[in-house]
């Protein structure tokens, strides 16, 4: 009997997990438990990390999966390499539904860097007032460029923060162009960083950047183990049905 594995928590893994419970394919929605507050799913949820390659290999074995599809952030790279070295063990057949990189446009003033390290140590230097759109976890990296006004924007409360001159928005995307730009030029953004997400749901601040005029840190993503990359939920569909799931249609 079939049983799929969706590594969740982005918007892709929203619109798979919906399709696959409209289709009546047995599923299980698993997130990270990185946000307070997840969106509700229509599949049985799991909330928290597997124990590395082994715990995730003995949940495949032990919860009779047959497909896995790494629908995270393009940024756990951690979980994505898990997810391949574990399935590998076990021989379930593994799919990651991707969202295609951002590209620079006409107009973009982009400098790039490899990693988070990176971004800390091209913010050296004089005061900014900087959009700091990296999510909560990397935020204690940020502290050794305390010089910076931040403004951050995340998902939860954020508690204590360890930036010592900050603003924050809690609000969650999608964004629109016209909100991002009114949210820079209210507190006076002179630089956005950005990791290179991908997606429409948080494009909004690279073209709002673009139109004021203003530089982007851009964090590149993680080099990931090779595997199957799909872009879409009917391509995942496809591949399910070729790796021989019936899915009633």
């Amino acid at each position: 009997m079939t049983h799929l594995l969706i590594l969740g928590g982005t918007t892709e893994a929203n619109a798979l997990a919906k399709t696959v419970a409209e289709l009546g394919i047995p599923a299980t929605y698993s997130y990270a438990g990185r946000v307070g507050n997840p969106r509700p799913q229509p599949l049985p949820v799991r909330v928290g990390g597997f124990g590395g390659v082994a715990g995730l290999a003995a949940y495949l074995r032990d919860h009779t999966v047959t497909h896995v599809i790494d629908a995270t952030h393009p940024f756990a790279a951690q979980m994505s390499a898990n997810a391949v070295a574990a399935c590998h063990q076990s021989g379930v057949p593994l799919a990651a539904l991707t969202r295609p990189a951002w590209v620079e446009k006409d107009g973009d003033h982009w400098q790039h860097v490899p990693d988070i390290d990176g971004a800390v140590a091209a913010l050296s230097g004089a005061p900014q007032r900087v959009f700091l759109a990296v999510g909560r976890m990397h935020l204690q990296e940020f502290a050794t460029q305390p010089q910076h006004r931040y403004l951050l924007r995340l998902v939860d409360e954020p508690g204590t923060l360890p930036l010592p001159n900050c603003d924050v928005v809690v609000s969650r995307g999608p964004f629109t162009l016209a909100d991002d730009q009114a949210l820079m030029q209210r507190h006076e953004i002179q630089l956005v960083v950005s990791k290179n997400a991908g997606g429409l749901g948080a494009r909004a601040k690279l073209d709002a950047a673009r139109a004021l005029g203003l530089p982007v840190l851009m964090i590149d993503r993680p080099a990931l183990p090779q595997r199957v990359e799909l872009s879409s939920v009917a391509q995942v569909l496809d591949w399910l049905a070729h790796s021989g799931v019936n899915l009633g249609v």
